[in-house]
């Protein structure tokens, strides 16, 4: 397996591919990952020389924001967002949906599982 960004990309598959199991990198800054480094998008991750593997590193190191780096950014731009006591903020603290979704109904996944009120108990 080769190692990139920290973390170890899939061999038998194609590189633009291979390339999104790095955490901040999604298909479109594959794609052009690839062709800066003038790598053919079909070609696989086995059959990269040490040349072009060294050079995806360099360009993914330089020019982009991944792995542990972004997931720091991430949680520190939450948590200045909090600290201002910004609506969004807000809606972090208190695990609600932050984008405006209805949370009458649904929200499950921000709220949890359901906490039932007022049962009736069984004597």
């Amino acid at each position: 397996m080769a190692r990139v960004a920290g973390v170890d990309i899939p061999n038998e598959k194609n590189v633009n591919i291979a390339l999104t199991s790095i955490f901040g990198i999604g298909r479109s800054t594959a794609d052009k990952i690839v062709k800066a480094v003038k790598i053919e998008s079909l070609s696989k991750v086995k059959d990269l020389t040490e040349d072009q593997l060294q050079d995806l590193r360099d360009i993914i190191e330089r020019e982009y924001l991944v792995e542990g780096e972004l997931r720091t950014t991430i949680s520190s731009n939450i948590k200045r967002l909090m600290d201002l006591g910004t609506y969004r903020g807000l809606r972090h603290r208190r695990g609600l949906p932050v984008r405006g979704q209805r949370t009458h109904t649904n929200a499950r996944t921000r709220k949890g599982p359901r906490k039932t009120v007022g049962a009736i108990k069984s004597e």
